[in-house]
């Protein structure tokens, strides 16, 4: 594995980190693969290192490139600041997509939180947009506003026809990101027929990640194995709709 980073601006503060699996198998063909652009959550105060290498981690061993956004946070938060840096990265992308051996057709973004928040501001606001989208206990509206660092626009009003598909979990209990977050985005989605997944867990709190031990950070209660479903789920999801994490 080839790891890099790639600085916007001279302070580093908003950073793409690449995790670039080999370009070659053990027959000697190189594969072009798909990526997963990551943002972790955080509420747009930081960016939560539970949902940063793990998350990368964890769809680096199913066969795709994965990248970690630390976008505009604090100070820098309010809009549209992060989804600069957001198309930024996704640019990047496609700029280096021969270098990386990266499949620009295949380019899924995933966030969580408040990085959800802002995958779904990328998928339907965007100025450049992903060929999917992965939303994890998503902030989407603007009522959220008071427990991030900034107020946020209300996305569910700003899907289209060229938002792309979407793979969306949460839990019912979620106290932090209420359930409605999610529910209204999905509704959008369908008024505008735009193919999407949604799953709706029973138990957990907000901010499960994987939901095992390396992403609990010793607190039982980031446990929880139905939850962490969602990853295998969310992989075939991407298998139906990219057709395998690469070509040869």
């Amino acid at each position: 594995m080839i790891i890099r980073q790639f600085n916007r601006a001279e302070d580093a503060k908003v950073n793409l980190t690449a995790y670039l699996l080999s370009d070659e198998n053990d027959r000697g063909q190189k594969p072009c693969r798909g990526g997963i652009l990551i943002f972790p959550g955080g509420g747009y105060h930081m960016c939560s290192n539970r949902e940063a290498e793990p998350i990368a981690a964890s769809f680096l061993a199913e066969g795709y490139h994965a990248f970690v956004l630390r976008y505009s946070v604090k100070e820098d938060a309010p809009f549209p600041k992060p989804l600069e840096d957001a198309e930024w990265a996704l640019e990047l992308l496609f700029k280096h997509a021969q270098e990386f051996q990266l499949d620009k057709e295949k380019i899924a973004v995933c966030g969580f939180s408040a990085g959800g928040h802002l995958a779904a501001a990328l998928g339907t606001m965007g100025r450049v947009r992903p060929q999917a989208m992965i939303l994890g206990y998503p902030c989407i509206l603007e009522s959220i506003s008071p427990i991030l660092a900034a107020p946020v626009p209300s996305l569910e009003k700003e899907v289209d026809d060229q938002t792309p598909p979407c793979y969306i979990f949460t839990t019912a209990e979620d106290q932090t990101v209420p359930v409605e977050n999610s529910l209204e985005f999905a509704l959008a989605l369908s008024r505008q027929n735009i193919p999407f997944e949604l799953h709706v867990f029973e138990k957990g709190r907000h901010g499960l990640s994987l939901a095992k031990p390396q992403t609990a950070c010793g607190d039982p209660h980031g446990v929880n194995r139905v939850f962490a479903r969602w990853l295998p789920m969310c992989v075939d999801w991407l298998q139906a709709l990219f057709g395998g994490p690469y070509t040869l």
